[in-house]
């Protein structure tokens, strides 16, 4: 691993996707080369085929590639969760490890939360989503619930390409699916969110490993405990110390 300090974090969850690791981790580097210190962090959530062996590959020839191992599958939360832990950067960038974001997009991302000064998170919102119908009516109705009760104004929380600011991130409460409500808890918290359009593209090869928060009757009682968060949230008091 590189001996200096990343100013950037990449962090990618993956479960069982051998087949798509060198190429994303490609377009990773080609988004970034030249423009930030950075890291990639895999955590490789309990995979069960050759993920493990791919990332073991392209590590002995990026020293800025770094991988961590759940043993069990703790799903996508903990999976993010992990990298963010172990990131070194003081910005952190996520994106899904099946291809179907776009590393692109990536310095509009990160360049957002650089330069804002009150950005807590900038959160990619897709166009041109890729997927079924069913899944996007699924999708928009979700969505439509969600900004009706916890009214965070992100038309798109299901997107894996996001930026935000470490120690921002590891303020807020853990729970399995926090990763789909970042938008209201950074905004609990008194920071800005800023939106960056992405476009969605098909995953190359295999088959979703996660589930979708899109089915509501899922993420029902999570959306009725972030919204309870939200109602108990007090402003924080300014805090000096008295010297004798």
């Amino acid at each position: 691993m590189s001996t200096s300090q990343p100013s950037v974090s990449i962090v990618v969850p993956v479960r069982n996707e051998a087949d798509n690791i060198v190429p994303l981790i490609e377009e990773i580097t080609a988004a970034l080369d030249g423009r930030w210190d950075y890291e990639i962090i895999y955590v490789n959530d309990g995979s069960t085929d050759a993920t493990g062996e791919r990332l073991k590959a392209v590590m002995a020839q990026r020293s800025n590639l770094r991988q961590l191992r759940h043993v069990r599958s703790g799903g996508q939360s903990a999976a993010v969760r992990s990298g963010v832990r172990a990131a070194r950067g003081v910005i952190v960038a996520t994106l899904d490890g099946d291809g179907q974001n776009n590393p692109a997009f990536l310095p509009d991302l990160i360049s957002a939360v650089e330069k804002g000064a009150n950005v807590g998170l900038a959160a990619g919102q897709r166009v041109g989503r890729k997927d079924t119908g069913f899944k996007k009516f699924q999708s928009r109705v979700a969505n439509k619930v969600r900004n009706a009760i916890l009214q965070d104004g992100t038309r798109d929380t299901g997107c894996g390409l996001k930026a935000f600011r470490r120690d921002v991130f590891l303020m807020m409460p853990y729970f399995d699916g926090l990763h789909r409500f970042l938008p209201a808890l950074v905004r609990r918290e008194g920071f800005d969110i800023a939106y960056v359009d992405v476009i969605d593209r098909p995953r190359r090869s295999g088959v979703s490993n996660y589930g979708f928060f899109d089915r509501l009757w899922i993420g029902i009682m999570d959306l009725a405990g972030v919204w309870w968060l939200i109602r108990r949230k007090k402003t924080t008091p300014d805090v000096t110390e008295v010297n004798a």
